[in-house]
């Protein structure tokens, strides 16, 4: 069993070797520079299409589409606001160092404008089932943008690994936190998991919105407002610690308390595969949440795709690395499923019950928003009856994450997801055109950019 465990290992160092890094900075290069820098330009028109919208109603919006703007966009959120921006910065730091949180920037940058470039496929490819909701992601645009059945299958195979291996690590993130603090068995867990989780993916894709777009804001706002406080209490170690991530990414520096010098390569690996566990830009997953959008232009729903990698990398991340840095538990040896919630902890008890019940809600709903690609991705091979019998199939990978080894789950996970966007940046390259012809079709249009705008003036 060891030597099948370092297998893993291996090949999940082998998969997340710096080819795939380059590669999945060069492709965010590639469309941050055809977008003439989108994620600056454009960035304050993108938050009032955005966040100036959420409560906007469905009845509303323009377009055509099975869930509003931004219910598209929590179901989305609801994988990406999780365990990777808690646990996830956790593991980046404790395996790969200080460093990593830079690299992790450096890929969300450039990650801004391939999210955008996915959502904008995925609603420009999308279709609707047999049940009359719109279905779409990589799959759509490899299939039908690409005429490639080759990408398609290879792409379905590792969105299914991705989304059983992620229900694993969520699973076990939540596990860690919760036997922390109560004395209570995996098993246990795991079995209170699945009817939590059953109750919410039985009901298909209008539940799991409606879930998603009241729960992601109260995770979010209760994590953020933590964190702002454990920064205020350690205020005059930010500074330090903004130099610590920055030296450490370009030179294998031995960080005080006892921790040794990482190598700028680990710093790099773990910050970018972890960088893109939580934010998701290039892995091609967040597209198919947004393929259900009501939306009048595919550019239109990929703005969010702009918005979600600040949100989670820029904020969210960063919160976090911060507060695990200057609070000093990363010298402790502690399991990264619990290192935030010790740094919080260092503040007030009650923070640290804060971000637990946080994991404990990211973990909850990035499950439910995993069950739903996975449904997605076994509705495209064999329809919507053989796509709600994944939903079962999952609440049995919702136990094993309750029992599994954490660095092994994360390795299986990091395999299929580094194997997902190499079929996915093929496929986002060899389709640019479209959505650059797309994005020059949005932006110069006055019709398009003055619709909203006087739109929301009539709602306000």
């Amino acid at each position: 069993m060891e030597n099948l465990d370092a297998l893993i290992v291996k090949i999940a160092n082998l998969v997340w070797g710096p080819w795939l890094i380059f590669a999945l900075v060069g492709v965010g290069v590639f469309f941050t520079l055809g977008t003439r820098f989108l994620q600056i330009r454009k960035f304050g028109f993108i938050l009032r299409e955005t966040f100036g919208r959420i409560f906007t109603k469905q009845s509303e919006i323009k377009g055509e589409g099975t869930l509003t703007p931004f219910q598209s966009a929590t179901t989305a959120l609801s994988s990406t606001v999780g365990v990777g921006s808690i646990v996830g910065v956790a593991t980046a730091l404790a395996f790969g160092g200080p460093g990593s949180i830079f690299w992790m920037w450096v890929a969300a940058f450039f990650g801004m404008c391939t999210k955008y470039a996915e959502i904008t496929l995925s609603i420009a490819y999308r279709e609707k089932n047999e049940e009359g909701h719109f279905v779409g992601g990589p799959v759509y645009y490899m299939r039908k943008g690409l005429n490639s059945k080759f990408l398609a299958v290879w792409f379905l195979i590792t969105l299914l690994m991705n989304t059983l291996s992620g229900t694993m690590i969520q699973t076990n993130a939540l596990t860690g936190n919760i036997i922390h603090y109560l004395n209570i068995s995996p098993d246990v867990v795991g079995i209170i998991v699945i009817v939590l989780v059953g109750l919410v993916s039985m009901g298909g894709i209008t539940r799991v919105g409606k879930v998603t777009q009241t729960l992601i804001p109260v995770k979010v706002f209760l994590y953020f407002i933590s964190g702002i406080i454990v920064i205020l209490f350690n205020i005059t170690k930010v500074p330090e610690a903004f130099m610590l991530i920055i030296t450490c990414a370009f030179s294998p520096v031995a960080v005080g308390g006892g921790i040794g010098g990482f190598a700028v390569a680990e710093a790099m690996r773990y910050g970018a595969a972890r960088g893109l566990y939580s934010n998701e830009a290039g892995q091609g997953t967040a597209p198919i949440a947004h393929a259900t959008a009501k939306t009048d232009h595919p550019s239109r729903q990929g703005m969010w795709g702009v918005v979600e990698v600040f949100i989670v990398t820029f904020v969210l991340c960063t919160l976090t690395a911060l507060a695990i840095i200057t609070s000093g538990v990363l010298t402790t040896g502690e399991s990264p499923n619990i290192l935030t919630a010790l740094a919080f902890g260092k503040v007030s008890p009650i923070l640290s019950y804060i971000v637990s019940l946080s994991i404990i809600l990211c973990a909850y709903s990035t499950i439910i928003g995993l069950s739903y690609y996975g449904e997605s991705t076994v509705n495209y091979i064999g329809g919507a009856k053989l796509g709600k019998a994944y939903r079962y199939l999952s609440l049995v990978f919702i136990y094993l994450g309750a029992v599994g080894a954490l660095k092994i789950v994360w390795s299986v996970g990091e395999i299929a997801i580094g194997l997902g966007v190499v079929s996915n940046i093929i496929a986002l390259i060899l389709l640019s055109p479209q959505v650059f012809k797309l994005t020059r079709e949005f932006f110069t249009s006055k019709e398009n950019l003055n619709a909203n705008i006087d739109y929301r003036n009539e709602n306000n």
